[in-house]
């Protein structure tokens, strides 16, 4: 199977925008966590709320430092690595490309990061609330798992992973075209 360029430039981008698109999405949205207590509402006849969810930015102080840190840094990666990877298919620098592949899958690195620091947050979170509540007949009632926030997020990472591979499947394409070239 014989890989253009012009093929590959265009998977690139839509996976790339794609990526892109899913992180923001993620970061911007509150249901990375989600604490579903209607069982428990509903059997104490209350009238108060006891459900909830959370993300990014209502989240501890202690881990909220490296939640801020490590999602936009992945979105800058991205936004920059958007950029060079522009400039080097337009102009075709094997270099540039394997560059730009090489950025994509440190931005997925980052994003990986992010998310495995959520999660044992998360984990942290939940063992320090059992703790408190010393009664593990109420946990029967209450449903908590991740949302639909946090499935952003791994799209995301995939995606970005994705991009880097084409990347530097490109930078293969250009690099053995130009040893072709030269060749003849």
């Amino acid at each position: 199977m014989k890989l253009s360029l012009g093929g590959l430039s265009l998977l690139v981008a839509l996976v790339g925008a794609s990526s892109f698109v899913f992180l923001v999405v993620a970061i911007a949205t509150d249901f990375w966590y989600i604490i579903d207590a209607s069982k428990l509402e509903m059997s104490r006849n209350g009238t108060d709320a006891l459900s909830s969810h959370s993300g990014l930015w209502r989240t501890c102080r202690d881990m909220h430092g490296t939640f801020v840190i490590l999602m936009p840094l992945s979105l800058i990666l991205m936004i920059f690595g958007g950029m060079t990877g522009f400039i080097s298919i337009l102009a075709r620098a094997y270099l540039l490309l394997l560059m730009t592949g090489l950025l994509f899958l440190f931005g997925a690195l980052v994003t990986l990061t992010g998310i495995s620091v959520y999660i044992a947050y998360s984990a942290a979170a939940f063992e320090e609330a059992v703790c408190l509540l010393r009664s593990k007949d109420l946990l029967v009632e209450i449903d908590i798992r991740f949302g639909w926030s946090l499935a952003l997020v791994w799209i995301s990472f995939v995606t970005e992973v994705l991009t880097g591979a084409v990347f530097l499947l490109a930078a293969r394409v250009v690099g053995l075209k130009q040893r072709r070239e030269q060749a003849l």
